[in-house]
């Protein structure tokens, strides 16, 4: 029997998740350091920040030349097996783990690895 290859093209966390984990820990992150840490085009990145504008999970301000982010409080996941529970629980997991990557001095598993899920 051959050895089954691994199936690829699928993550466990979004793009649109991991952009809105970095907005909750840096409101006044650039667009240009979404798209390089979810290793996506800058267009790729301000799509998904679109995508979230217009469903209501995060705003946008203007500051001179600079935007500022807000993940909106409340707001749910979007799939109904998911419940009622706030998107924010989630975000502060992920904010959580990536603080203890980085405290560890370890780089995250899979990096220097593109990653397939460009939309998600």
């Amino acid at each position: 029997m051959e050895p089954v290859e691994p199936r690829t093209g699928w993550t466990f966390v979004t793009n649109h998740a991991r952009i809105l984990a970095m907005i909750l820990r840096d409101p006044e992150i650039r667009l240009r350091d979404m798209a390089e840490n979810c290793q996506l085009t800058e267009r790729a990145a301000q799509a998904i920040v679109k995508d979230l504008e217009n469903a209501g999970y995060l705003t946008r301000v203007r500051h001179g030349r600079r935007n500022h982010y807000a993940v909106t409080p409340g707001t749910v996941f979007r799939h109904p097996a998911e419940g009622q529970h706030e998107i924010t629980d989630l975000l502060h997991l992920l904010v959580d783990m990536e603080s203890r990557v980085h405290a560890s001095g370890r780089p995250p598993a899979g990096s220097g690895r593109q990653e397939a899920d460009l939309h998600g």
